[in-house]
């Protein structure tokens, strides 16, 4: 019985360590999300606004600066070390950014046309590195 409890016993506290060691590491990379979620409100401002069909040119120009102020940001937020196919992908998104940006869409289907590979950038890289 004193041996079942003691087993009981260590494995409730390792359970708890491993989720306090869990919650430490995770909470020493802030940047990184960080900078996601910087870039996921600019990015969802746009999506709304498209919803809305209320599309105003100086406030998608707004977000849009953002989004590429911020996209410069990624790799300083992973301080561990990036590989280059992320590298590639931040790449590709700045290009995107800085194409629709150049774009100055005015409507809401120039700015829909101009947010979607920005879209599909974002997606295709959060299914390899999420």
């Amino acid at each position: 019985m004193r041996a079942a409890l003691l087993i009981v016993l260590g494995l409730v506290i390792g359970v708890i360590g491993t989720v306090v060691g869990l919650n430490a590491q995770r909470q020493q990379q802030p940047m990184s999300h960080a900078v996601m979620a910087v870039m996921a409100h600019h990015a969802g401002a746009l999506s709304q606004s498209m919803k809305n069909r209320q599309c105003d040119a100086a406030q998608t120009q707004q977000h849009l600066t953002r989004l590429l102020q911020t996209s410069a940001d990624i790799k300083d937020a992973f301080p561990g070390g990036v590989d280059q196919p992320f590298l590639d992908e931040i790449a590709k998104l700045q290009a995107t950014t800085e194409a629709a940006l150049k774009a100055a869409p005015a409507d809401c289907a120039a700015l829909a046309s101009a947010f979607k590979p920005i879209g599909e950038t974002c997606q295709s890289c959060h299914q390899q590195y999420r």
